[in-house]
């Protein structure tokens, strides 16, 4: 059994076609999938979709580039988003991306500290974006974890060595996605060799980043066997196996799922 730790099942091409989406994802022994919220509206669609299929599970955040337009948010208000579902099993993803400039850094400091402040509150699981921001990311989860303790999953990870286990390192989980298929992701293949297996989860990030070999098309969570197939590769574990640390993983941070 596989599960996908990070998808968007409310994007399209996949959200009016999620019926077949979903039977091909169990097709692929993809037993779970973990809808991940960006914005109020993205969050609107999971709670429908949660309703709808009893194998999807969801999330409450606001990404980084879209704190421009919550600059009011509070752990008060993500808190009462989240109650609105027991399937509501995390919180995110929220977290730091200087890459791309949508928003102030000011305000996606701000923001992720919110959200930090609500998994800290409710003792739910965060999912951080981080992207360009490696040390200030790491200087904020570090300051929060002294102030109270917080469970973390790193999305989609694309860091460095180092960075990657420094995290390791203050309890985080990280997660692969297709780009470490990607022939140019040498380095980031290198990287995942060297983690501990039981911080591993794996994901889609669908509807982007397709792994190999079907890179450029749009994303889904049937895809994701290619990423646990060349993780095991180069880790030399059966795929099954690997699957089975993965899903162990996810339930070791987020809890068993109905």
């Amino acid at each position: 059994m596989i599960i996908d730790s990070h998808c968007h099942l409310e994007y399209e091409p996949m959200g009016s076609n999620l019926k077949k989406v979903v039977e091909r994802a169990l097709d692929n022994d993809v037993k779970y999938m973990l809808s991940i919220s960006t914005t109020d509206e993205s969050y609107l669609h999971i709670l429908k979709i949660i309703e709808n299929y009893n194998n999807i599970y969801g999330t409450y955040g606001i990404h980084p580039h879209e704190t421009k337009d919550y600059k009011n948010l509070t752990k008060e208000k993500i808190i009462k988003k989240i109650v609105l579902s027991k399937k509501i099993i995390g919180i995110g993803e929220t977290g730091l991306d200087f890459y791309y400039k949508h928003s102030d850094q000011f305000i996606q400091k701000k923001i992720f500290i919110e959200h930090i402040k609500a998994a800290q509150t409710l003792n739910l699981p965060l999912i951080v974006h981080t992207r360009s921001a490696e040390d200030d990311t790491f200087e904020i989860i570090k300051s929060e974890k002294k102030n109270k303790d917080f469970k973390v999953l790193i999305h989609c990870f694309t860091g460095s060595k180092k960075f990657a286990h420094k995290l390791i390192d203050l309890g985080c989980y990280i997660s692969a996605s297709g780009i470490v298929t990607f022939k140019k992701s040498k380095e980031l293949a290198e990287t995942f060799l060297s983690l501990p297996n039981e911080r591993i989860l794996v994901e889609t990030d669908s509807p982007y980043l397709s792994p190999e070999p079907l890179r450029g098309r749009p994303n889904e969570p049937s895809h994701i066997v290619h990423t646990v197939n060349f993780l095991s590769k180069i880790k030399n574990i059966d795929p099954k196996i690997f699957a089975e640390i993965t899903t162990n993983n996810f339930f070791k941070l987020f809890g068993k799922l109905n």
